[in-house]
């Protein structure tokens, strides 16, 4: 297991957890397999960044376009989401853990939607990482809304077009009051970021693995923060500069 600096950890980390499916079919079992040995792998990825003291954690957990998927496996998967949500609100209470959606949840089943409200009731005095799930979530409709309603604020006289900064539009975003993530890990070996957190991830380090996410172990969790904290994030700035602003904040 890579020795990790935990003053080096990112602050939020972002997963788009992929390979369920295949790694089901690679095995001949129903998909539906994959996506319950996929949410074991969410139970650990959890445990450890808490355990690590990584601040914040979002999962891109459904995506808008997933609706298009088979009409059963979209069953399947909201049974699944609702069966996890029930089954680790104790652990969350237990961990000190915040449960947070974004995304479009008009689109998710009432009884869905219950069970959110509930487990996000329960733990909002929690004061430790906040877990975020991104559900009927896509990062073109985020802005789509965001820019919605920022307009109708515009039109209600509420604000007007000069006062609009990227600060006061990141506040009109699903994930309003959350720093933008430092970090996005991918499994399953595909390599982009497939309408996920578009403008949140600007900056964002990106590290893409072929592992399928129900095989992304302890290990490969702490390989991928390795590999973070080997890099330089310079964020516009020359390395030089990035330096000499080290050693002024360490004098």
């Amino acid at each position: 297991m890579n020795e990790l600096d935990p003053q080096r950890l990112p602050v939020h980390l972002a997963v788009i957890m992929d390979g369920n499916g295949r790694w089901a079919q690679q095995r001949m079992l129903k998909r539906i397999i994959g996506h319950q040995r996929g949410a074991e792998t969410v139970k650990m990825v959890v445990e450890q960044a808490s355990l690590l003291g990584i601040k914040y954690l979002t999962l891109f957990a459904f995506s808008a376009e997933n609706w298009s998927r088979p009409a059963l496996e979209v069953r399947a998967l909201m049974t699944l989401l609702k069966k996890y949500i029930r089954q680790e609100t104790a652990r969350m209470m237990r961990k000190n853990i915040r449960y947070n959606v974004i995304g479009d949840r008009s689109e998710l089943p009432d009884d869905v939607n219950e069970t959110l409200d509930e487990a996000i009731h329960k733990t909002a005095a929690n004061t430790g990482m906040v877990l975020t799930l991104a559900l009927s979530y896509g990062g073109r409709q985020e802005l789509c809304r965001a820019a919605a309603r920022l307009a109708q604020d515009a039109v209600s006289g509420k604000l007007s077009p000069a006062d609009i900064t990227t600060d006061l539009f990141e506040s009109y975003l699903d994930t309003g009051g959350l720093p933008d993530p430092d970090f996005l890990i991918r499994t399953s070996g595909e390599m982009r970021i497939s309408n996920f957190l578009l403008w949140q991830l600007a900056y964002t380090e990106l590290y893409f693995t072929d592992t399928n996410w129900p095989d992304f172990t302890i290990n490969e969790l702490h390989k991928a923060l390795a590999d973070f904290q080997s890099r330089e994030r310079r964020f516009g700035m020359t390395g030089d500069q990035i330096t000499q602003r080290g050693t002024l904040l360490n004098a």
